[in-house]
């Protein structure tokens, strides 16, 4: 884990600072972030089929970009979305239509849980990649999220998290009641306060920080 870390406002700030001031578009920062996840992904030697679970924010954005370079590189892999599609917007939205695009087979549940169809599949699934919440996220997931979570803990495919588990608050590392346990977290810029509190490991698993694209002196704590 890196020694830099950042609380949920400075990630923020760190973004707005290379939209705001340095002209690095928020599409080619969500590229880097997924296109860093699926590295990590391979160099691990994880093995698919691989279903990309989405929510509605920029994380669920990550989880587009990660399942359309799995589909690139000859992975099979499939989304389901917790949304409805006119909720998904900005950079997020974005690239949801642009995976629209592709062959990658897209589920939109919107606010329905749908057991039976999240079976159907998870029943061949050796990896699951978590993009339902990302740092902004507090408190207890909201309904049908907190099904969805329970329900990708129980099933015996790998587990890794885009940013940080769903359920894991970033800067006070307290777990929900519905929290992701995952063997992988995938954080971006860097490690994240709660990360370090004791207890938030059974939910990270291994934690690896990718590189988005952004300088490591845009960080410093002058400036963020």
């Amino acid at each position: 884990m890196a020694a830099r870390v950042l609380t949920r406002d400075q990630c923020r700030r760190a973004d707005q600072i290379a939209i705001e001031r340095y002209g690095i578009p928020g599409m080619v920062l969500m590229e880097n972030a997924g296109r860093g996840v699926v590295d990590g992904i391979c160099r691990l030697g994880l093995s698919p089929p691989v279903v990309v679970c989405c929510g509605k924010g920029n994380n669920a954005g990550d989880g587009f970009v990660i399942a359309r370079h799995l589909a690139i590189r000859g992975w099979p892999v499939a989304v389901l979305v917790w949304a409805a599609v006119e909720e998904l917007t900005g950079d997020a939205g974005a690239n949801f239509h642009i995976l629209r695009q592709s062959d990658v087979p897209i589920e939109v549940f919107g606010p329905r849980y749908a057991a039976a169809a999240l079976d159907r599949w998870l029943t061949d699934a050796g990896l699951i990649v978590d993009a339902l919440l990302g740092t902004g996220a507090r408190g207890e997931p909201r309904p049908p999220l907190d099904a969805v979570i329970d329900h990708l803990n129980a099933s015996a495919a790998v587990r890794i998290a885009v940013d940080l588990p769903s359920g894991l608050d970033c800067d006070t590392g307290q777990a929900a009641a519905h929290t992701i346990r995952a063997a992988h977290t995938f954080t971006f810029l860097a490690a994240k306060p709660g990360f370090f509190v004791p207890g938030a490991t059974r939910y990270l698993g291994t934690v690896h920080v990718c590189d988005i694209g952004v300088p490591p002196e845009w960080l410093r704590p002058a400036n963020v």
